[in-house]
Formats: C-alpha cells, structure tokens, sequence
C-alpha cells in the first residue's frame, strides 16, 4: 500500500528550502528506490509563513527506510533549522489518489 507523509511547517526561509529540495531531488534517493514519488506543496492562506507537504511513497517499509538513511537526517536537519517551529508530521496511508478533472 502507499504511503504518505504530511508536513506541516512554518518557515521565513521557503525560497532558501526550495532550492535545498531542488539539490535533494538531482541527488535522487541514492538508487535505493525508497525516496518519495511525488510532492504536494500547500501554503496557507490564512498564515503566510504556514506550509504543509504531502509526501508519497510507494509503501511505508520503503519510507521508514528512507528516514533511516543518514543523508536523510542530514537533510532533514537542514530543512528545520530553516523552520521557525519544529514541523509537525502526520503519516498515512494513501487509499485514494486521482485527478478529478
């Protein structure tokens, strides 16, 4: 079953993640094929400083496994260090994902 992980942050530094996400994804998960799948990037309207990531994975063994990886933590490190509260994280299983267009 696939895997979701929700983020829910708040940072001043979003274009400063932006460009650290952008070196995470042309590092790629280090051929492991445990590294998210695809991301959703939602920001408040009502707390401009407020964002929430939705992160897929194909399964959550493959996501535990990919937190686990030292380069992981290191990143994630990096990424709350830019938050100005620690982010919140919320895991799920996704039962359903379509487009509705």
């Amino acid at each position: 079953m696939k895997f979701a992980q929700i983020i829910d942050f708040e940072t001043e530094r979003m274009d400063e993640m932006e460009q650290l996400l952008q070196e995470a994804r042309e590092r790629g998960s280090g051929g492991t094929g445990d590294g998210p799948t695809h991301r959703i990037l939602l920001k408040d309207r009502d707390n401009p400083n407020r964002y929430l990531a939705v992160i897929e994975f194909e399964s959550y063994e493959g996501a535990m496994r990919n937190s686990d990886a030292p380069e992981t933590t290191k990143f994630a490190e990096r990424l709350a260090a830019m938050c100005t509260r620690a982010p919140r994280f919320t895991n799920c299983d996704l039962l359903d994902s379509r487009d509705l267009g």
